[in-house]
């Protein structure tokens, strides 16, 4: 039986792109703005794209965010894409001070403008990059990046990240110009990655297809 994925649909980012990557991987997805939907899904994928704020304001114009924060406390998986994993922390400094979900105990902050040469370089970070273990994690078993090796790229498009409180909970990290960045996260039911899995080629539907077995 194909796996079921619910795509929140919140008037923000080319989401068909989300659902026909999913869809290429054999799921039965139901893209949706109707937050009613939510609760009843067996798998959420939160995409976004943009600024963090107008993010918020049209999950809040929809009446999305208790419904997806009451999924969140059913267990089943949900995936954050790029913004969508940045909201699942607890603040966001992109312009002001704003709360997020706070799903996850930590910020979401600008990408330093300068590498670790002291050396200013292109915002935002754009393009394929490797995704690397962190420190304390020896392997991706039994996650999204299952039999994934840190020579696969995955492609990034951001100006902010998200730094997570607990080191345990960063699943990946890549690095931009010697700046460490959290590629990924995980917690419990919720997963998050900062690059796209849509537009990461084979290594993205890998990602994706390990998703819908979780």
């Amino acid at each position: 039986m194909a796996a079921k994925v619910l795509v929140v649909d919140y008037g923000i980012g080319n989401v068909r792109s989300v659902c026909r990557a999913f869809e290429y991987c054999g799921a039965e997805v139901e893209l949706s703005d109707d937050p009613k939907k939510i609760s009843g899904a067996d798998r959420v994928v939160l995409p976004g794209v943009g600024a963090i704020n107008h993010c918020f304001d049209e999950l809040r114009q929809r009446n999305m965010i208790e419904h997806l924060t009451d999924f969140t406390l059913t267990e089943r998986p949900l995936l954050g894409i790029c913004v969508g994993m940045q909201m699942m922390m607890d603040t966001s400094w992109e312009f002001k001070e704003i709360g997020c979900f706070g799903w996850i105990s930590g910020k979401v902050v600008e990408i330093p403008h300068k590498g670790s040469n002291g050396v200013s370089h292109k915002i935002p970070h754009i393009g394929w990059s490797n995704l690397e273990l962190p420190e304390g994690c020896d392997n991706w078993e039994g996650s999204i990046l299952q039999d994934l090796s840190t020579k696969d790229q995955v492609y990034f498009v951001h100006s902010f990240m998200a730094l997570p409180k607990d080191k345990k909970i960063w699943l990946a990290e890549t690095k931009y110009d010697g700046t460490k960045i959290c590629a990924a996260v995980n917690h419990g039911s919720l997963t998050g990655t900062q690059f796209h899995p849509e537009k990461s080629g084979k290594v993205g539907l890998k990602i994706i297809q390990n998703f819908l077995t979780q």
